[in-house]
């Protein structure tokens, strides 16, 4: 049974499409707005994600880039009630595989799901063996040893240690946002966590002590970057 995250903060449409999509044999779990719908994403593993545009807290574009952060292959689809073209443009640029325009047919959007899954899962059985070692400078991080490994040695990391850093890895040189981080790593963006990471993010500038041209940067207020 394909799981299906279904954002949307109009509760009659959410409810109508999550009994249509359990009708269709499909497990989907309803999210009423962006914040919900990622504390949800980071819990469990989809195959499939529908997200509204338009909604309170975080907006389906908001949700769509940093859902992309941690994963690049989950599909998703964006349903909206704009027409405009560069919304269209701003949905595929932000990691979309489909957008629908409000209002739509039930059956149509059955057939883009089924389409879509189809492609996705044709393509997760072409890269069933991912890589999870990451080149950063003269280091090498095994995320699923969770080993950085140097010439001078190397470190064995915590499982924290080793989730936030492949966060980090996977985002080179892009800003990812501590709550965001907190979410995919914690669970959560509780203050007593926030303070939790800070010390990681410390071990870790220490980890690549031999190269200081490798680092973690502070964006104030918005997250840390890696920067190699």
């Amino acid at each position: 049974m394909n799981k299906i995250l279904l954002a949307e903060d109009d509760p009659n449409l959410g409810q109508l499409l999550q009994e249509y999509l359990t009708i269709k044999g499909f497990e989907a779990t309803l999210a009423k707005d962006g914040d919900d719908a990622l504390s949800k994403f980071v819990l469990t593993d989809y195959d499939l994600c529908i997200f509204d545009v338009m909604m309170p807290k975080k907006d389906g574009f908001t949700l769509a880039k940093e859902v992309r952060m941690s994963d690049k292959d989950t599909p998703i689809i964006f349903l909206t009630a704009k027409a405009m073209k560069e919304d269209t443009l701003q949905g595929f640029k932000v990691g979309a595989d489909d957008y629908m325009t409000k209002p739509f047919s039930m059956e149509e959007l059955l057939a883009r799901i089924q389409a879509i899954l189809r492609r996705s899962q044709k393509q997760a059985t072409e890269n069933a063996v991912k890589s999870n070692t990451f080149v950063i400078g003269a280091y090498e991080f095994d995320s699923e040893k969770q080993l950085l490994f140097h010439a001078s040695g190397q470190q064995k990391l915590t499982s924290k240690e080793s989730e936030l850093l492949k966060l980090l890895c996977e985002n080179i040189g892009k800003p990812v946002s501590r709550s965001f981080a907190l979410k995919m790593v914690w669970g959560d963006d509780t203050y007593f966590n926030a303070r939790s990471m800070d010390v990681y993010i410390t071990k870790l500038r220490k980890f690549f002590k031999e190269e200081p041209t490798i680092q973690i940067i502070n964006l104030h207020g918005e997250g840390f970057k890696l920067m190699s």
